[in-house]
């Protein structure tokens, strides 16, 4: 016969069994904490990456925008300063620009409606045809400003997110 009463065998049974869960819930959290290192870890390596690959691309993008932009505004500049040329002294006298081309020019730069004409018979507006398309030109060329700032802007997004 045993020298030990059933109780304490039992009590000692569940004890052991107490420990044995304990340990494996200790063993089983390191275990959690390990992954749960790992993949942050990871993922912070994974963020480095994308940072560099960022910095490469803004590098090369600005550096295309800005050799763009400088075309652009070279090529607007010379078309502004050729507007005498085009349009001479003579082209001037000879065109009057009406108030009613003035209000729907005005309207069309500024995306609103433009007011109502007014009275066909009103006395020119005092513009000039040179200045009209002095003013054209200038926003021709902001617009293709604006184009290739948009095209650099997709460019990176293709280089940093698609392309990866």
């Amino acid at each position: 016969m045993s020298l030990i009463p059933w109780p304490y065998r039992w009590l000692a049974l569940a004890l052991a069994a107490a420990a044995l869960i304990g340990f494996g819930w200790i063993k089983g959290a390191d275990h959690v904490q390990a992954q749960w290192d790992a993949a942050v870890q990871q993922q912070t390596l994974q963020a480095a990456a994308v940072r560099e690959r960022q910095a490469q691309a803004t590098v090369k993008v600005v550096t295309q925008y800005v050799d763009r932009v400088r075309v652009v505004r070279e090529k607007g500049d010379t078309i502004i300063k050729e507007v005498p040329v085009y349009v001479p002294a003579q082209a001037d006298a000879a065109c009057t620009v009406n108030r009613g081309f003035v209000r729907l020019h005005d309207a069309a730069a500024a995306g609103e409606l433009p007011t109502p004409a007014g009275d066909p018979d009103a006395a020119a507006s005092g513009l000039a045809l040179s200045t009209v398309a002095g003013t054209v030109s200038a926003n021709y060329q902001t617009c293709h400003e604006t184009a290739e700032q948009l095209k650099a802007l997709q460019e990176w997004i293709k280089r940093t997110l698609i392309d990866r």
